[in-house]
């Protein structure tokens, strides 16, 4: 039961799978265990990541995020210095004061078990808590899941029935819709463009005004990462020495306008969505969009495009979110929006999907032309492999955003000159996806484990 200002979320680099999830889940679980009255006598907390979790846990501070949500931090609230600080002297100490609880010894090395042998058969990033109480069992445990963009399940609410594979759309909305053709059926019905249908839905949970508060937090947000990433300089960490490059190009492009036109759009758009990702792999402040390793995407097309003289354009933005999180309610809800499920295809190729209708309607597409773009800008990235040098954000990842960005902006002008006889529909490639996820081999869906990954040297 999704609101388009579930897909995004402020939170922490480096991924929204790996770090803002499982915040989530330890800090969950320890309200979990506080309400079954487990937690004030706890004396020693074990966890247990699994899968992807696992495999790829180290390069994308799985264990700092863990220990950040066990003393109650929250990936919208943590401030990025602070986080580091916290991480470092209880690594240090080897103390952790839990969240709502007592104060216990806690080692990193021994409490945090990287279990990259088991792999759920549920979904890929698990992730198994245990609270004891002075004896040798557990008084308390829970297994959930990082399910992609930030989302977290337990146990059994993945193993609930669903209604076949597709999550029902948010509760109590008047207009819900469950594929694209459901959605465009509805816009024709009523006369309305894809931003006004989902806003007809987000009214049925909260007041109009409040959605569109946080639709400006949210742009205003993904402008400031755009504008750290370009300010700040240096290496990024994690061990393989990638020196940030978006401060650099930026003051090319201020410094000489205009002296390359043919390919200045191309230089704006990966400057702005390699800032963003920049920012992501150092740990900094992005919004999920729909996920971190994808966050570039969608601020660098709304950057050029909805931002003049240095202000946003908070009209524009608005459109084009609302679109865009209506394209990505889609695939969260027909397919999945997790690198562990679906390879990159699920990150930076719904990132590309949405940016290019969100792009598409604040050209002034109506809805069916909306889709047309999210299909093209899905349809050039099926069977794009997660495979991340080190378990790092970072190779490929940066150049994917920029990329990733130059795409949709692309989709989006197809489809406006198009001919209205599309072929392909957005449900079909949508279904393609998915399956396509399905087929792909473990070790190209943010495993480590195959393509760049292991050839690449990473230290």
């Amino acid at each position: 039961m999704l609101s388009i200002l579930d897909l995004f979320r402020i939170g922490l680099g480096p991924s929204s799978s790996h770090t803002v999830g499982p915040m989530r889940i330890a800090r969950r679980f320890l309200q979990e265990a506080a309400k079954a009255g487990k937690l004030a006598g706890a004396t020693r907390i074990h966890v247990e990541l699994q899968g992807s979790l696992a495999l790829t846990g180290i390069g994308h501070g799985t264990d700092k995020a863990v220990i950040l949500g066990l003393i109650g931090m929250q990936p919208e609230t943590a401030d990025p210095i602070e986080a580091e600080e916290t991480f470092r002297r209880i690594v240090r100490d080897k103390r952790i004061a839990l969240a709502d609880g007592p104060e216990i010894d806690f080692n990193p090395v021994k409490n945090i078990e990287f279990c990259t042998e088991i792999v759920p058969v549920l979904h890929p990033n698990g992730m198994v808590l245990h609270l004891y109480s002075g004896g040798e069992a557990p008084v308390y445990s829970r297994t959930y899941f990082s399910t992609g963009g930030g989302f977290i399940a337990s146990k059994q609410q993945l193993e609930k029935p669903a209604k076949g594979d597709v999550v029902p759309s948010a509760k109590g909305a008047p207009y819900p819709f469950e594929s694209a053709k459901e959605m465009i059926a509805l816009c024709k019905a009523h006369g309305w463009r894809v931003d006004e249908l989902v806003l007809h839905n987000e009214d049925a949970r909260r007041a109009r005004e409040k959605t569109l508060k946080r639709l400006d937090k949210i742009a205003e947000t993904m402008m400031a990462c755009i504008d750290n990433g370009l300010s700040h300089t240096g290496i990024l960490p994690g061990g393989l020495e990638v020196t940030r490059r978006a401060p650099g190009l930026y003051q090319k492009l201020k410094n000489n306008p205009g002296s390359n036109e043919r390919e200045e759009l191309f230089d704006w758009l990966n400057v702005y969505a390699m800032a963003v990702n920049e920012e992501n792999a150092a740990g900094g402040r992005v919004v999920t969009s729909p996920t971190n390793g994808a966050a570039g995407i969608i601020p660098s097309v709304i950057r050029h495009y909805c931002y003049e003289n240095g202000k946003l354009d908070h009209a524009m933005a608005r459109r084009f979110l609302t679109t865009a999180g209506g394209i990505g309610l889609l695939y969260k809800q027909r397919a999945s929006i997790s690198g562990a499920e679906m390879g990159c295809q699920g990150e930076v190729g719904v990132a590309c999907s949405m940016a290019a209708g969100g792009l598409a309607a604040v050209w002034g597409a109506d809805a069916e032309s909306v889709c047309v773009a999210a299909e093209i800008g899905m349809e050039h990235n099926l069977g794009l492999t997660c495979d991340p040098v080190g378990g790092l954000v970072q190779i490929p990842c940066i150049e994917r955003n920029a990329f990733g960005a130059v795409k949709a902006a692309n989709a989006a002008r197809l489809a406006l000159h198009g001919t209205g006889q599309h072929k392909v529909s957005l449900d079909q490639v949508i279904e393609t996806m998915r399956q396509t996820g399905l087929d792909m081999s473990s070790k190209y869906k943010e495993t480590s484990t195959g393509g760049l990954a292991v050839n690449v040297i990473a230290c």
